[in-house]
């Protein structure tokens, strides 16, 4: 039996060469893994020896030879195979170990690996007749059987060449994307996806399953997040937490509380301590609270988890780090809690969306237009608190579902109105749920107002300042709206639709 170890990922390699050698299997390998071998005192050919070639063109060339890739490709179920490989003199490969060069890691020219990826998929193809091993992880499993059996299952073999040829299809879509550079829409766009978590118990619903994939090869801040208790994480869990760790990082260095419910934010809030900040976020409303998403841009501390312990149960809290205590505090709470600790979200260049049979690429959501770009347009100018609460309306609306609505007064979300198919309701809602408190705050709307009727809602809600991106034929209207009710306007130039 004969195994062909080239590998620029040494971990595990001479301990499964070991194992090999010891069940009285022939070693070839090249480079730096057959010096690593015989560095071990293990038995190693090299594959000049077998080819009678000698590596050449700065070792672009060491594999390329009818003579490896015969031993990979033959079927030995075929006759005139066999006859082929004895009539050139050689010897079948039973087993090929190759993993690629880190192209991810560090691009360029000379890391776009050829003789790897052609073993990795000749031994796929032929996967009758020859084991592929790509990964380090595998390496243990395959010593194992091969110690019981004798040889590797079919349907071992099988599941190794899927994933060999899912390696090469990750390595590949990565040249692709170096070579895009930061063409956001290239005429294609190559995806490798690896599944990283078990099943979900299901997906969006019961009858519907789900479960989490990241890019192959470059990790996600997922998977870096502690879960300290409460029941396995959902579906509904992963997306609502991961539009409530966005928008709470999207609020500055201050302290910040963001509860979500149904991907929407029903609270929002900024104070000077993050005990605080809990409790305005809550406050904005306390019935959609239950059973929400509460994220915090700082460490809970006990004063902050007093206020939430006092509070309507939440299905999730997600922060950066609990003090001490507090995890026990929580869990005193409630035991299905689930309690997260997170690194910050990493930001995406490209956001897709699937639709009946392809997808929509686009830039990932963000705000360019800043407070220094924004126009005021009425005769009434904003005061600085104003301004302040106009910032932080107008933040919220990019994370809440269109149409939106939002109502800030003190630093404090104090009605939301989302998803609606008219911006008057959302903005009745969001008054609704203010019950007064917006009055002297800021109303955000995330698109213009088509007609004055937004702007008497804001009005009548009691604001002293609203803020949008302007853009309709009837501004002049709006803007007339505005004055005639002392209200000072702000106008963006920027939309911020989120369905």
């Amino acid at each position: 039996m004969r195994a062909l170890l080239s590998v620029y990922d040494k971990t595990g390699i001479v301990e499964l060469a070991q194992g090999l050698h010891d069940l009285g299997w022939e070693l070839v390998s090249s480079g730096g893994t057959a010096r690593a071998l015989a560095a071990a005192g293990l038995p190693v050919l090299t594959v000049e020896e077998v080819t009678g070639s000698a590596e050449m063109l700065g070792h672009r060339v060491v594999t390329l030879h009818p003579k490896i890739h015969g031993g990979i490709l033959a079927d030995l179920d075929l006759p005139d195979h066999r006859a082929d490989l004895e009539t050139h003199g050689i010897t079948p490969v039973d087993l090929v170990v190759v993993n690629l060069y880190p192209f991810s890691s560090d691009p360029s020219i000379e890391l776009i690996d050829i003789g790897g990826p052609t073993m990795v998929r000749a031994a796929a193809k032929n996967h009758a007749h020859v084991g592929i091993l790509v990964d380090p992880a595998d390496y243990g499993p395959a010593l194992e059987e091969l110690r019981a059996a004798g040889a590797l299952s079919p349907e071992t073999r099988r599941r190794l060449a899927r994933a060999a040829f899912a390696h090469t299809a990750a390595y590949d879509a990565a040249i692709v994307d170096w070579f895009d550079g930061d063409d956001l829409l290239p005429p294609t766009i190559h995806l490798a996806l690896e599944r990283v978590d078990p099943e979900l118990r299901y997906g969006e619903n019961p009858h519907q399953r789900g479960a989490r994939y990241r890019r192959m090869g470059e990790g996600s801040w997922w998977d870096d997040v502690l879960q300290h208790s409460g029941l396995p994480l959902s579906y509904l869990n992963l997306y609502d937490a991961d539009a409530a760790w966005a928008l709470v990082h999207d609020l500055g260095e201050g302290p910040a509380v963001a509860i979500i419910k149904h991907a929407n934010p029903c609270g929002v809030a900024l104070a000077g301590t993050l005990a605080e900040a809990y409790q305005l976020a809550y406050d904005c409303d306390p019935r959609s609270a239950f059973g929400g998403i509460v994220a915090l841009n700082r460490p809970v501390d006990a004063d902050t988890a007093q206020e939430m312990v006092a509070a309507a149960q939440a299905d999730l809290v997600i922060a950066p780090g609990y003090d001490e205590g507090v995890l026990d505090a929580l869990r005193a709470r409630r035991k299905n809690t689930r309690l997260l600790e997170a690194p910050a979200p990493t930001a995406e260049r490209r956001q897709l969306r699937q639709i009946g049979g392809g997808f929509l690429v686009q830039d990932a959501h963000r705000f360019d237009a800043e407070r220094a770009d924004w126009r005021v347009v009425t005769k009434a100018v904003p005061t600085e608190e104003e301004w302040v609460d106009a910032e932080l309306a107008w933040r919220l609306t990019g994370h809440v579902k269109s149409n939106a609505i939002v109502l800030v007064k003190g630093g404090q979300a104090v009605g939301i109105g989302a998803g609606q198919q008219n911006r008057v309701e959302a903005g009745e809602i969001a008054a609704k749920k203010a019950a007064g408190r917006a009055a002297g705050g800021a109303c955000a709307s995330d698109a213009f107002y088509p007609f004055p009727d937004g702007v008497e809602a804001a009005a009548d809600a009691g604001v002293a300042v609203v803020v949008q991106p302007g853009g309709s034929v009837r501004d002049e209207e709006v803007i007339a709206a505005a004055d005639a009710r002392g209200l000072a306007m702000v106008l963006t130039g920027e939309r911020h639709f989120l369905h």
